[in-house]
């Protein structure tokens, strides 16, 4: 019985290692590895930047006195909407009424002074028509009389001169706007041409943007811009490029441009946060992500997915153009085929993949 019982034994243990044999020969399953990929579209061409900036007027004036002097009322603030003609501030005009009124006592004296020597000259003029008077008086009293016309002429330039310096005391809008900065409170004595309210006139609103020189020389010459609120992307409105600065700003080193918005909806009020969107014109073609460029003997290539078996293969591609975020495609695909974008570094021909995000 024992040597039966250790036989046994024996044949156990032979019968477990030839089954350990066959299982360390037996080849590992293959492993599936995930990866993502897109779909090959045909892309419209080109790309589209985007560029932030505000709402502003068309036309900004600034409104200033054209004498100085001590400001002592302003009528307006910011925000507030002035007419054609209304008037937005004032000057002490005591000074100027004490000319004006200088002025015209000038011009009543001088007045006096040409009808008397009209009267003269009248006078010498007959008597030496009759040849009463001689010739040597009739002629001074008529250069009295043209003294004392020029004289008249000086002071009612004078007076008018007055006359508008008093006109000036008050500041007046000359056009429909929106008042969008102060520039002086009243008692401040204020010099002539400073600025006393910034006025945004009626007659279209402007995106305002500052755009990098690359993106300026890439640029058609006269694209079509979307631009939309920043906040509300849903409110848009079309634009064309109006103006671009002549030379960048020397700190950015980028360029002003002024769009002119066509027909703004209401919510696009002055200040309002917008987003400018251009696109730059390309031919169409197919467009990847950089991350799906791969290399197969030496030239540019991707991974494609065989939707049957969920393996991949090696495809070369020709490139049109290259950049840091996109590939475009010039031959070797066709829109519907799939292709890896992420995880391109670890497979091999043939392997089976799991695209993330497909539930494959």
């Amino acid at each position: 019985m024992a040597i039966a019982g250790w036989r046994l034994g024996l044949a156990a243990a032979v019968l477990a290692a030839l089954a350990g044999c066959d299982d360390e020969d037996a080849p590992a399953p293959a492993e599936i590895r995930p990866v993502r990929a897109i779909v090959v579209e045909e892309s419209v061409g080109g790309r589209e930047l985007a560029f932030a900036g505000v709402v502003e007027s068309r036309t900004t004036v600034n409104l200033a006195f054209r004498i100085g002097g001590r400001m002592v009322e302003r009528l307006v603030d910011v925000g507030d909407t002035v007419t054609a003609g209304q008037v937005v501030a004032r000057l002490d005009p005591t000074d100027e009424e004490n000319g004006l009124r200088a002025a015209e006592a000038s011009l009543a004296a001088a007045e006096g002074q040409l009808s008397e020597a009209r009267i003269n000259y009248d006078r010498h003029r007959h008597l030496y028509q009759r040849q009463i008077a001689a010739r040597a008086a009739f002629e001074r009293a008529e250069q009295v009389f043209t003294t004392a016309q020029a004289g008249v002429d000086a002071a009612a330039a004078q007076a008018g001169i007055a006359r508008r310096r008093l006109a000036d005391t008050e500041l007046v809008a000359d056009a429909p706007g929106v008042v969008t900065e102060i520039g002086a409170e009243p008692g401040e004595v204020v010099p002539a041409g400073r600025m006393i309210v910034q006025k945004s006139q009626d007659g279209g609103l402007d995106g305002v943007f500052d755009v990098a020189a690359a993106a300026m020389e890439a640029s058609p010459p006269d694209p079509e811009v979307l631009v939309l609120m920043t906040l509300r992307p849903d409110v848009t409105a079309r634009g064309r490029v109006r103006e671009i600065a002549p030379r960048a700003d020397p700190v950015t080193g980028t360029f002003r441009v002024r769009v002119g918005l066509i027909d703004p909806p209401a919510e696009m009020r002055l200040g309002t946060p917008v987003t400018a969107r251009v696109h730059f014109g390309g031919d169409a073609g197919i467009v990847l992500p950089a991350s799906a460029l791969t290399s197969a003997e030496g030239g540019p290539a991707v991974w494609v997915v065989d939707p049957a078996t969920n393996t991949v293969a090696l495809r070369p591609i020709g490139v049109a153009r290259f950049d840091p975020a996109s590939v475009a495609v010039s031959d070797g695909l066709a829109v519907g085929e799939i292709v890896v974008t992420a995880g391109v570094q670890a497979l091999r021909p043939g392997q089976e993949v799991r695209l993330l995000g497909s539930g494959a």
